[in-house]
């Protein structure tokens, strides 16, 4: 399991770091592990929560609340489970071709 620093996760989501600080207080189930330093580590779950977070308020116009409220809805739904097990094969492949692409740009 990969493990991101919160400036990596600022790349990987595009927000800014006092918004994923504020959006772990808000929604509980975003839990960082922190070290001896309080330095956050976010693992992959964390980083498919966030991404699902930030589409609800930004795309979908939820409010933090009610995204927070439709997440857990959707964590427990059985069936969209099985969807986001695919999602996360899908998205699996694509970040390995793109870093294949990378690789054939940097040679």
């Amino acid at each position: 399991m990969a493990e991101y620093s919160i400036g990596e996760m600022e790349e990987r989501t595009g927000l800014k770091a006092h918004v994923l600080r504020y959006w772990e207080e808000a929604v509980p189930f975003i839990r960082p592990r922190k070290d001896g330093q309080g330095r956050r580590f976010y693992g992959d779950r964390d980083l498919e929560l966030v991404l699902r977070l930030k589409h609800l308020v930004q795309n979908r116009k939820f409010t933090l609340e009610g995204a927070g409220e439709r997440l857990l809805e959707e964590l427990t739904d059985p069936a969209f489970l099985d969807r986001r097990r695919e999602i996360s094969e899908i998205r699996q492949q694509l970040e390995a071709v793109l870093g294949i692409a990378r690789k054939w740009k940097d040679d």
